[in-house]
């Protein structure tokens, strides 16, 4: 699976009430929460964001509370990947659950800029910065992740397996 897209920045500790601040929680649409993604720490992130752009952050991505509205928000909006020095677990497996992949690689969060051109391979672990020419490697992810995020999540998966569409 190849993604590719334009990079927003982000430092340490971009918590789930940053992602989709609190107030927003009433809401459970991937649409809905995407108006208000990222609107208290970047209030031009929505109307920046296109599909397929990659989120690139430094440590701890996706601290705080456990609410699966922060994945559901950024995937929402049109990102199609986050890469960061390390994910808060919980957000690394709502996110899992929700099919939005995370990548952990610190080189590339510190060589990767906003707005530059990224694309990711997430079967290799491969990220190219089209903008600097650099390349990255990631862990990759297990075939079976693979196939959770590829088909939309783990209640997409669920279903798949469960009605035999395999």
């Amino acid at each position: 699976m190849s993604l590719k897209g334009k990079v927003h920045k982000y430092g340490t500790n971009i918590d789930t009430d940053a992602i989709i601040p609190a107030r927003y929680l009433n809401m459970h649409e991937a649409a809905e929460l995407a108006e208000h993604c990222m609107e208290d720490i970047d209030e031009e992130f929505v109307k920046r964001v296109q599909a397929g752009d990659i989120v690139v952050a430094d440590t701890n991505f996706g601290c705080g509370s456990s609410r699966e509205h922060a994945p559901l928000a950024l995937k929402g909006s049109g990102i199609s990947c986050v890469i960061a020095k390390s994910f808060a677990r919980i957000f690394f497996r709502n996110a899992i659950n929700t099919g939005l992949p995370l990548l952990e690689c610190e080189e590339a969060a510190d060589n990767i800029e906003a707005g530059d051109a990224v694309e990711v391979d997430l079967a290799g672990g491969r990220i190219i910065n089209h903008s600097s020419g650099k390349t990255f490697t990631a862990k990759p992810y297990p075939e079976f992740m693979m196939q959770i995020i590829a088909e939309g999540g783990l209640v997409e998966h669920t279903k798949k397996k469960a009605s035999g569409a395999r």
